[in-house]
């Protein structure tokens, strides 16, 4: 029996879901996001909360019962409170700054490099050193998160590169003389 897909979504107030056959939609004071859930569930919104139960014993059915109660989750977390991705950026003469709907980083190359901006996305760079990704689907928050770090990964040597905050780079020593 799935712990995560037995526990019903709360619906903290100001959040709406409707469900009709097996699409759900949730509005809140950050947006509106859907779902289409697979035949092997039943979604239901009772007494202020979603439920999702599987419709048989089958080991489909039992996977998508945890995978569409966390993306039904994410949907109401995403409404009320968003995600968020913060990176720094560590080197002499790395930054990064915006400059409407375009994050234009100096990485070292001998070109500035233009990251477009997706729709959906907010990102925001307050120091030249620091970029924060923030958005209401996770996912796409962490996609676009991965492929501004993709320009420069951090090295093992100097730690030189876009990393995440929390994120702990193991380091290397170099050639001994």
């Amino acid at each position: 029996m799935s712990r995560i897909g037995k526990r019903p979504v709360e619906l903290p107030s100001g959040v709406t879901a409707s469900v009709s056959g097996q699409t759900i939609e949730v509005k809140g004071p950050k947006g509106a996001h859907s779902f289409t859930a697979t035949d092997d569930v039943t979604l239901a919104v009772e007494d202020n909360a979603v439920t999702v139960t599987p419709r048989g014993k089958s080991k489909r059915a039992r996977q998508q019962w945890g995978m569409s109660r966390t993306m039904v989750a994410n949907m109401v977390t995403g409404v009320t409170d968003g995600f968020k991705k913060e990176l720094e950026i560590n080197g002499v003469g790395y930054r990064a700054q915006m400059q409407g709907n375009v994050l234009k980083l100096n990485l070292g190359y001998s070109h500035e490099v233009n990251f477009e901006v997706p729709a959906g996305v907010t990102v925001t760079a307050a120091k030249p050193t620091e970029i924060t990704v923030e958005g209401t689907d996770p996912q796409l928050v962490g996609q676009v998160a991965a492929n501004i770090r993709e320009w420069r990964k951090p090295e093992p040597y100097k730690g030189k590169g876009i990393k995440y905050k929390d994120e702990y780079i193991f380091r290397k020593e170099g050639k001994k003389k």
